[in-house]
């Protein structure tokens, strides 16, 4: 065939490839002669086993016209306006890997605490008062005491399913 080089692995590929259509197609014919009840595999259910091994094994291509009119009924459709900025275009965010995906643990504050803190922090903000400018060691103790709550933010955009 005119084949000058080759790697020594095409041989054995092609061998395997040769060796597995054989055993099918014999196989086949095989079955098709204990269907007619005939003794021994002969050429006929060899040729019904190729046949059917390339009718379902093999599709042919639409004819040339058929292609060339869906061809014509695809391009009459312009194609969408491209809006190009400085540098590479990105898919949209929902189709990336790049959105914001984890969470944060922001401390829940029981109501009584943030009551009291409330007040306190009015008490700070009256200037007469300066008892209360320094806080309490007390009040450090309760904010390590506070249960976090979880807030989370998934990805942006569900793709149709």
């Amino acid at each position: 065939m005119g084949v000058s080089e080759y790697e020594p692995r095409v041989i054995h590929q092609f061998l395997e490839l040769w060796y597995r259509y054989v055993v099918d197609v014999l196989t086949d014919a095989q079955v098709y002669s204990e269907h007619a009840s005939k003794p021994a595999i002969d050429p006929d259910d060899v040729k019904l086993a190729i046949q059917t091994k390339v009718n379902f094994g093999f599709s042919q291509p639409p004819p040339r016209e058929v292609l060339l009119e869906l061809a014509r009924n695809r391009n009459k459709m312009p194609l969408p306006k491209s809006i190009t900025g400085p540098g590479i275009p990105l898919p949209p965010d929902e189709d990336t890997l790049i959105s914001p995906n984890y969470q944060l643990a922001i401390p829940k504050r029981p109501q009584a605490q943030a009551d009291e803190e409330m007040e306190e922090d009015e008490d700070v903000a009256d200037p007469n008062q300066n008892s209360n400018l320094n806080p309490p060691q007390e009040q450090n103790t309760d904010q390590q005491q506070y249960t976090p709550q979880r807030v989370s933010f998934p990805l942006t955009g569900k793709r149709p399913g």
